[in-house]
């Protein structure tokens, strides 16, 4: 059962891409769903068992072994793993059951619903993986299938240079993951995970010496290890691929957005607790940089006007809100965040891809209005998604992002005090960004001629029926899974997949926070949404007069704080330049110069000068007969003297 619940989505996509000419788009479809909603049926299972006490450690086969490094393909079945391959398949399924409506008129259908079911075949082996090496062929994996989601529509310049972009950028993140793991064999002399944990006391106090630096080693395999989470889970410096990623079908947003590739970052961090947890400064670092990404990408999200673009920079500042939490030391809020934010990030990139679908592609929300008596359905569950990410009760990111906030304030330090501020701030933004998404999708008149107006309609029930389970776990997961996740329960729970060490109480302390930072969240979200309806919804002239009189501030965030155009100008125009160099200088004019131009320049002007010698008159080839052999009597001549 274990084993059937990762090989089923790769059955799927062999089966579905290999023979995707002969099968057709129908038979796809139910391949690739029956598949996936055995594998999910069989992921409940499991989860319902460990709940109740099961765990085991599953080698499947051997890979390979080098030296005393032996490496075998098996799984690590515990709570945490249990968890996340639950969530990856319920919204991978639900995905999945999607696509039938919203992708029905593909042309390439099957090679779609491959690429989705091999997406989920690597996020399982990540999340079940037992040692780092494991992790690593699922983490490049999932890296491989992004990229081919994100650039599906090919024939599209932008689609293929935003699946290109995500491709290169979690390189770079990656770079930083290989190095943690070569670091992390040299100093414990394995890769997996049990063995590593146990050994993490011996080695503290040791250093690595690097360019003539000394550092603690445990700190700079953290650090490296958390630059691999940069990449996947978007953190700020490395977040540059997630809002080009919504080139690809929406929903490609939500499998990318909402339960696989940006959460497996937080997953490792948390899979690593019992290393980062004794890595004071790692541990520092990741609070400020996951603050300082929720600030970040609430308040780009505010000026943007392409509804995808809007949810992916949610999906960035959310992100920074689970990356706090493992600052933090708060994993199971981590956890918990990671799992609301799956069912109402999901409900969101797919009620607007019911948006979209409606009216024939436009995503711009300038171009949209007056909808919520078209398409009352979408309109209702967006109510729900959003009331969700902005945490208002009883949805579930109340419960998730709060506990967050309040074990920022309580751990009673430096970056977590930061954390804090920027928390609460990225919370009255979230409010504002999302009532205005809402309103200005919704609201007021419509913007769109009559001929979009004739063909908006509600989606059909293969499309409606994943956007009513998604608005169901957005409703009530924060409150069921409240007690396992991060309360009284929760050490029984999690029993060891995360280790915390006994000082570091921000998330137990979290429960007794004063009654003023348990509600200021909800005071500035409440806050947030009044400012949204009066600027959006009543005093709509308002936005136009705020963003000519803060100019700069508005061109600031339009730009994206100016990361991108940094990065223009640091790397892609010095990179431009160097091989623009490389070409003129040192491939045409040196290697060309002196290699086969120049031999070619060569022959081509001693023959020139020898053709001068073919005149066609009988006297001048007698006179250059008769000079030779003058020259030749002469040289005789001058050898006998």
């Amino acid at each position: 059962m274990i084993a059937a619940i990762p090989l089923l989505p790769l059955g799927a996509a062999l089966l579905v891409g290999l023979f995707s000419r002969r099968i057709g788009n129908a038979l796809a479809l139910f391949v690739t769903c029956l598949f996936m909603l055995v594998a999910t049926a069989l992921a409940l299972r499991l989860c319902f068992l460990v709940v109740r006490g099961f765990e085991t450690t599953l080698v499947l086969a051997p890979w390979f072994s080098l030296g005393t490094l032996e490496v075998a393909w098996s799984m690590r079945i515990d709570t945490l793993s249990a968890v996340m391959m639950a969530v990856v398949c319920v919204v991978s399924t639900l995905v999945h059951v999607y696509s039938a409506g919203y992708m029905r008129e593909d042309v390439s259908l099957p090679r779609f619903m491959a690429y989705l079911s091999l997406f989920t075949f690597f996020m399982l082996a990540l999340v079940s993986a037992n040692d780092l090496l494991q992790m690593f062929f699922g983490w490049e994996g999932v890296g491989l299938a992004s990229y081919l989601l994100i650039g599906y529509w090919h024939h599209k310049e932008s689609a293929a240079r935003a699946g290109v972009k995500a491709f290169l950028v979690n390189r770079i993140g990656d770079f930083g993951f290989v190095l943690g793991i070569c670091a992390t064999y040299a100093m414990f002399d394995t890769l997996v995970f049990g063995e590593i944990f146990a050994r993490v006391p011996d080695v503290l106090g040791r250093e690595f010496s690097v360019f003539g630096w000394q550092i603690e080693a445990v700190t700079a395999i953290c650090l490296l290890l958390f630059m691999g989470a940069m990449g996947k889970s978007a953190q700020l410096g490395l977040h540059i691929w997630l809002p080009d990623a919504m080139e690809g079908p929406t929903p490609v947003s939500a499998l990318i957005h909402a339960a696989t590739m940006v959460t497996a970052g937080v997953f490792m961090l948390c899979r690593m607790s019992g290393l980062f947890e004794y890595s004071e400064d790692a541990l520092a670092f990741i609070t400020c940089l996951g603050a300082a990404t929720a600030f970040f990408a609430a308040t780009v999200a505010v000026v943007q006007n392409d509804l995808k673009r809007v949810i992916a920079y949610s999906t960035c500042s959310q992100l920074g809100y689970m990356v706090l939490a493992v600052g933090l030391s708060a994993y199971g809020a981590a956890m918990f965040h990671l799992t609301t934010h799956a069912f109402f990030k999901a409900l969101l990139f797919l009620a607007a891809g019911s948006l979209i679908h409606a009216l024939n592609g436009e995503q711009d929300m300038r171009k949209m209005g007056g909808l919520r008596a078209m398409i009352p359905l979408t309109y209702l569950l967006f109510w729900v998604g959003m009331l969700s990410l902005v945490g208002i009760p009883p949805f579930s990111g109340f419960y998730s992002k709060d506990i967050i906030i309040e074990a920022a304030w309580t751990s009673h330090t430096l970056p977590g005090l930061f954390a804090f501020a920027l928390a609460n701030l990225g919370v009255l933004l979230t409010a504002c960004y999302s009532t205005r998404m809402l309103v200005m999708s919704f609201h007021h008149r419509p913007r769109f001629d009559e001929q979009v107006m004739s063909h908006v309609h509600e989606s059909p029930p293969s499309m409606s029926i994943p956007l009513l389970l998604l608005a169901c776990g957005a409703l009530g997961s924060g409150y069921l899974l409240k007690d396992w996740f991060v309360g009284n329960g929760s050490d029984a729970f999690w029993r060891g997949s995360i280790f915390v060490e006994d000082y570091h109480t921000a998330l137990l302390d979290a429960h007794h926070a004063p009654r003023w930072v348990k509600s200021l969240p909800l005071f500035l979200g409440v806050l947030g949404i009044g400012l949204g309806l009066l600027c959006y919804q009543i005093l709509t002239t308002l936005p136009a007069h705020l963003a000519r009189f803060l100019r700069p501030i508005y061109r600031f965030l339009c730009e994206q704080w100016y990361v991108d155009a940094l990065y223009r100008l640091l790397f892609l125009k010095s990179a431009f330049a160097l091989a623009h160099l490389l070409w003129r200088g040192g491939d045409q004019k040196t290697i060309d110069a002196l290699g086969p131009d120049g031999i070619s320049n060569v022959v081509r002007w001693l023959g020139g000068r020898f053709r001068l010698l073919q005149s066609g008159y009988v006297y001048h080839y007698v006179f250059a007969v008769l000079t030779g052999v003058v020259l030749l009597g002469a040289f005789a001549v001058a050898r006998h003297l």
